[in-house]
């Protein structure tokens, strides 16, 4: 930027003047062009900005716009901004029994009934083919004590390097899987056999069917509840890895908590 950019905190919601934010984003679309695209963005005029009469460089008035502050974003161009995401180690192997262990972040659950998810690898990866030949591969959720090995079986390839002996990684049966095996030091295993590969780009999609689930009994407490918050798991956000912070609720707590307030408040009206 070439200059902070003046916020005018006068009107009851703090605004910004268009053509000084596109002067300090050194915006190279032309003011006239760039501006009349904040409609297709899903910015409402009178909503989110409201025109203004200023001065041009050359002393003529012109036609500015008054930006809201929340709404003083800039537009980059398409891109994967969907984070955080698991960053996991996906385990596979051919038919042969050559196995490998790719780190993954585009992954995620696709289906509830029947459990299905997906990973998404480039083809030219060493696993893509083993993936291929097999159908069959696990994800093993991560945690910050295998941050050094998540990391480093995702910038190493398997042509070179023999990744669970680099790691200290073991590879343990998996209960429904004839050939990928499971990563003993992971908390949690989902063993999954592929239904389909879409071919989308830079990445191929592997849709899978979940055909079991390993859980270490450590993460287990009395009731037999699964307590993954104590396994310290990792996850990706634009090229770093994070541990997840503390809890702030559970699922529905919003609505139990208004149920739980109304039903104080009647029984304070008896």
């Amino acid at each position: 930027m070439n200059e902070l950019i003046k916020i005018n905190y006068e009107a009851e919601t703090p605004t910004v003047s268009a053509r000084d934010l596109h002067a300090g984003l050194e915006i190279k679309t032309a003011f006239k062009d760039w501006f009349p695209r904040m409609a297709e963005y899903g910015f409402e005029a009178e909503k989110d900005f409201c025109s203004k009469m200023s001065e041009s460089t050359g002393g003529r008035p012109a036609v500015d716009y008054e930006i809201s502050v929340d709404m003083a974003k800039q537009i980059w161009k398409p891109g994967n901004m969907l984070y955080p995401l698991p960053a996991v180690m996906v385990s596979t192997a051919d038919k042969s029994g050559k196995s490998n262990i790719i780190t993954v972040a585009w992954t995620g659950t696709v289906c509830t009934n029947p459990a299905m998810l997906y990973i998404s690898v480039r083809p030219e990866r060493y696993s893509y083919d083993l993936l291929k030949d097999s159908g069959e591969f696990v994800v093993n959720l991560t945690t910050e004590k295998l941050k050094k090995a998540t990391d480093w079986c995702g910038v190493r390839s398997g042509r070179d390097v023999d990744k669970w002996k680099e790691m200290h990684l073991t590879a343990g049966r998996a209960s429904k899987l004839d050939y990928a095996p499971i990563i003993e030091e992971c908390p949690v295993n989902i063993e999954c056999k592929v239904t389909e590969i879409k071919e989308l780009g830079s990445h191929h999609m592997f849709l899978a069917k979940v055909e079991a689930v390993q859980v270490g009994e450590e993460y287990l407490d009395e009731k037999g509840r699964l307590q993954l918050g104590k396994a310290g798991l990792l996850a990706y956000s634009h090229g770093e890895y994070l541990t997840l912070g503390d809890s702030l609720g559970t699922f529905g707590w919003s609505v139990r908590k208004a149920s739980v307030s109304r039903k104080n408040k009647k029984n304070a009206e008896k």
